[in-house]
């Protein structure tokens, strides 16, 4: 009796309907793709396939790669902006509103990994079909909204320098380390929570008032 291997099978064309979810499916194989391949390398071909659809299933929810760029960069925003309001209808102390914000921005980086890196750490050039532009306004707007946090604590006597210094330094350093997990994953790291709540306490502590 000859005995044939099964060829494995590629993603099988999945039915038509359930928008919403097919959406999510889309973006969510785009963030992987662009990461792995670069904008340039990445195509609805591809995006399409690793979803399982065609390419002109793929056009009926979006136009082109740059639009679902796009949309990834929007919802990256709308998720942190939700976070940040959460934070700031507290009645939380400024600066312990700062340092709340920061760790849901750390939390949000480490969780979605693949958009973390597409909205903070792409390249310019890679984002200029539209996602830089995005980035840099709803970016800028976020960012506003923490430097008001910190000039709150500030006049609330709880930091030592100025909040647009404290304001990058806080950022700069969250974004490094959420970075560095991300882009090098082989490292040896220590426990995630444990890393991130110690740079929380030596950034926070750091500009503390004495």
């Amino acid at each position: 009796m000859t005995i044939v291997a099964e060829k494995p099978t590629r993603s099988a064309r999945k039915p038509k309907g359930e928008g919403h979810a097919r959406r999510a499916e889309i973006l969510e194989a785009a963030e992987r793709i662009f990461v792995e391949c670069g904008y340039e390398g990445a195509t609805i071909r591809k995006i399409a396939e690793d979803v399982g659809v065609s390419s002109t299933a793929l056009y009926m929810h979006f136009r082109d790669k740059s639009e679902i760029l796009l949309e990834i960069c929007r919802q990256a925003f709308d998720t942190l902006f939700a976070l940040n309001s959460e934070v700031l209808a507290t009645e939380l102390p400024p600066l312990a509103k700062a340092r709340r914000m920061t760790s849901d921005y750390m939390r949000f980086g480490l969780e979605n990994p693949n958009a973390y890196r597409l909205v903070f750490c792409t390249r310019p050039q890679e984002a200029s079909h539209g996602a830089e532009d995005v980035a840099q306004e709803l970016g800028g707007r976020l960012f506003d909204r923490f430097t008001a946090t910190v000039a709150a604590a500030y006049e609330a006597g709880q930091i030592r320098l100025q909040p647009k210094v404290a304001a990058q330094t806080l950022w700069a350093g969250a974004h490094g380390l959420v970075a560095l997990m991300i882009t090098k994953p082989y490292f040896d790291w220590a426990d995630r929570e444990q890393l991130t709540e110690t740079m929380l306490d030596t950034l926070f502590e750091g500009l503390a008032k004495a």
